[in-house]
């Protein structure tokens, strides 16, 4: 099972690389990632790629409004790591 913290610090590395100005810390675990990061369509599937490549966790476009925000990403990963 991947621990919370490597499930963060994968979402801040991720986020790092398409939004070099998030601060983690900083967003609302509760309220859209997209909105408050301005981020397009394009840069959250690069932030889920970035996480299927580190965590080896897959998120189906039909999933995609499962893990719109901070905290539902991080239980939606950690719910479906296997390893």
């Amino acid at each position: 099972m991947i621990s919370d913290t490597d499930i963060r610090q994968a979402i801040a590395d991720g986020l790092a690389r398409i939004a070099p100005e998030a601060e983690l810390q900083r967003i609302d675990p509760r309220r859209s990632l997209r909105e408050q990061l301005d981020l397009d369509s394009f840069d959250f599937l690069n932030l889920l790629i970035a996480l299927h490549e580190r965590l080896r966790v897959d998120v189906p476009e039909s999933d995609y409004g499962k893990v719109d925000s901070l905290d539902a990403l991080i239980a939606y990963l950690s719910q479906h790591a296997t390893s």
